[in-house]
């Protein structure tokens, strides 16, 4: 990690946290909120399973910005976000967290590696 590099915290549901500490997940997927505008290859992230203590870090090596969820996954591929679940399935899970007027933002793909 470079003395440039900023660390983000964001909360994550177990599932996802799961495979992320499993380095099984290599997109996360977030709207395009304000704070998240300028996030940027080399940063860092600390997952948190909210209410716990539990983190894992992982470095961001590539964001790419998606008009919905749809064409998000269609861009990267649903193994890429989570290797568990079906396309549908995955685009049912994501708009439950995030509903429309959220997804109106946009979508984020941010390609992440673990880091040891």
């Amino acid at each position: 990690m470079s003395s440039t590099s900023r660390v983000r915290e964001l909360n994550l549901y177990r599932r996802y946290f799961d495979l992320v500490a499993a380095g099984a997940k290599s997109i996360e997927v977030r709207v395009k909120y304000p704070h998240l505008a300028d996030l940027t290859a080399g940063d860092v992230i600390r997952f948190r399973i909210k209410g716990t203590d539990e983190t894992c870090e992982v470095e961001v090596k590539r964001v790419t910005e998606y008009a919905g969820f749809e064409a998000l996954l269609d861009g990267e591929g649903p193994s890429a976000v989570n290797p568990t679940a079906t396309r549908n399935e995955q685009l049912a899970s994501i708009r439950a967290i995030y509903p429309p007027e959220k997804e109106a933002l946009g979508a984020m793909a941010i390609e992440i590696q673990l880091l040891g």
